[in-house]
């Protein structure tokens, strides 16, 4: 007598998380006004056609074109000094708050209260961290380094403790059962065995810090972004244009330098945890060394250059002014101000709205783009090719490559100014904004999950006679998905920090009442107002780090 397999119920944490997902996208569309009144504005679409028409004709001129080589070396200089101390502060900061130090050491509990400590700078967007810094050091290349820093460096000892404690620690174990300090231990066992890893995001960590060397553009610090939001309120397009392709051709450098030397290390993509396979190597190793020693040369020379094109006044780090002025700040900031509450809290909800949206627009817009976007997709040989037409699976493969690297290129205040050229100001330009900025990022980092995906399973559908639909609907969306459902919450936690930089130009949430505070130096209402951002932005987290744990 057979016994028929029981049926999974319907009801379970992934439908119930699906299920949340849509009554919170109906809400943020809701508080966004979609139901409820005209959110375009109509006069405004003149302005889009001259900027796009714009785009063939941007400003040559040798004199702009040496303002625009100016400009981009501010932007790269910014990001290598910020991602210098970033990643330093990081690897101090990730091996303080990693589970498997304090493992080492005898005390298990430690690593939580570090992490928790990190959290608050991680919190808080950069372009905050640069106002709170301008009270201090004035309008000091100094401003723009730390405001990079700061945060950068809790996020980065975040994803380092990550990387540590998924690293295999028989090694570690080995050596401290054989009585070797900790600290030895980590260094001739754990650090190698992680260190492409911890490679491939110090990369990644660079080309979001060359995206926000030029949104600190916006509060007066220089550089790229500086120079497009003078040329959008001036409504110089074709200046505006000039300055946008040398940003795209900057990251996009970058993003080439990254990948070659991330293929050659075998850590094949920006964020997942892979150990250094060998046997995975596609060239010689004397080649990967070559690769390797040009590009740690390479490194070399352009942080001496960094510095010294920056030239930031580092001595004013440990003045007596410093500390007056940090002191009389944090007086006229504490207590907090608490009188807003009821604004503060309504301007929340908007803002936790704004990133469901965003987070929506960019999760979808970025699946759709990135199995096109993968080279073993469409090309020859590929999971969907054709077998026909070669040259037009490279052409989608080329143009949507480009369009992922645009739309993350163009920091998220230029993407919302452009947007309110034809939405009236709210949170909906904002969340289009985050969304298509963010689609950009999750668009590249899904394409790296098709690249690295098993193909045995599309293999044997195409063997035994599936068609091509077939073959993605059952070989490969049942892989990437988890893995792209994955990156989207990761997303999410950033989407939420990056709402403040949005509502600065006019988007809406709490990223305008802090405009508003700052411009009337009321910092106790800035704390306060922080201090509820900070809270919503652990609420994302803590969701987020469910919801993955539930759909592992």
């Amino acid at each position: 007598m057979s016994i028929d397999p029981k049926q999974p119920s319907l009801l379970n944490w992934r439908t119930l998380w699906g299920l949340l997902f849509v009554a919170a996208v109906i809400w943020s569309l809701h508080l966004a006004g979609l139901f409820e009144r005209d959110q375009v504005n109509v006069g405004g679409w003149t302005l889009v056609v001259r900027f796009l028409l714009a785009a063939f004709s941007p400003e040559l001129s040798s004199e702009f074109l040496h303002l625009t080589l100016e400009a981009t070396l501010q932007t790269l200089t910014y990001a290598v000094c910020g991602t210098f101390f970033s990643v330093l502060l990081g690897l101090v900061g990730g091996v303080l708050s990693s589970e498997v130090w304090w493992l080492s050491k005898g005390f298990q509990a430690y690593w939580l209260a570090v992490r928790a400590f990190l959290a608050i700078p991680r919190a808080i967007h950069e372009l905050i961290w640069g106002l709170f810094l301008i009270n201090i050091f004035g309008l000091d290349p100094l401003v723009a380094v730390l405001a990079i820093a700061i945060p950068f460096g809790a996020i980065t000892a975040k994803v380092f403790a990550e990387i540590l404690d998924e690293t295999p620690r028989t090694s570690l174990l080995a050596l401290l059962n054989s009585g070797v300090s900790p600290l030895n231990a980590f260094a001739y066992s754990l650090i190698p065995q992680a260190f492409p890893n911890l490679l491939s995001y110090t990369f990644y960590r660079f080309e979001c810090s060359i995206r926000s060397a030029a949104v600190l553009g916006i509060i007066g610090a220089g550089g790229l972004g500086y120079q497009i939001l003078l040329s959008l309120q001036s409504l110089r397009y074709e200046q505006m244009w000039t300055f946008l392709i040398a940003l795209v051709l900057l990251s996009g450098a970058t993003d080439f330098w990254s990948a070659m030397l991330r293929r050659q290390l075998g850590a094949t993509s920006r964020l997942d945890l892979n150990v250094l396979n060998l046997s995975q190597r596609q060239k010689p190793l004397d080649q990967d060394h070559r690769l390797v020693s040009l590009s740690l040369f390479g490194v070399i020379v352009l942080l001496i250059f960094s510095f010294w094109y920056v030239k930031a006044d580092f001595t004013k780090l440990w003045t007596p002014r410093t500390a007056q002025l940090l002191a009389g700040l944090i007086q006229d900031s504490f207590p907090p101000d608490i009188s807003q509450l009821s604004q503060v809290l309504t301007l929340a909800a908007q803002t936790l709205a704004m990133s469901l949206l965003a987070i929506t627009i960019a999760g979808i817009g970025g699946i759709l783009l990135s199995f096109p976007a993968a080279n073993n997709f469409l090309l020859p040989g590929g999971i969907l090719d054709p077998g026909r037409n070669s040259h037009l699976g490279t052409a989608v493969l080329v143009f949507t490559r480009f369009f992922l690297l645009f739309t993350r290129a163009v920091p998220e205040p230029i993407w919302a100014l452009i947007f309110l050229f034809v939405f009236f100001p709210g949170i909906l330009p904002g969340a289009i904004a985050l969304g298509i900025h963010n689609l950009g990022i999750l668009g590249r980092l899904m394409a790296e999950v098709t690249e690295n995906l098993d193909q045995r399973a599309a293999r044997s559908l195409k063997a035994l006679g599936a068609t091509g639909s077939q073959v993605f609907l059952y070989g490969v969306l049942p892989c990437t998905l988890p893995r792209f459902v994955a990156y989207i919450l990761y997303r999410w936690e950033v989407c939420i920090r990056a709402t403040l930089i949005v509502g600065f130009v006019g988007a809406g949430g709490l990223g305008r009442l802090l405009t508003e505070q700052l411009s009337s130096f009321d910092y106790r209402g800035v704390i306060a107002t922080l201090i509820c951002f900070i809270c919503l932005t652990f609420l994302v987290d803590l969701i987020s780090a469910t919801v993955r744990r539930t759909l592992r």
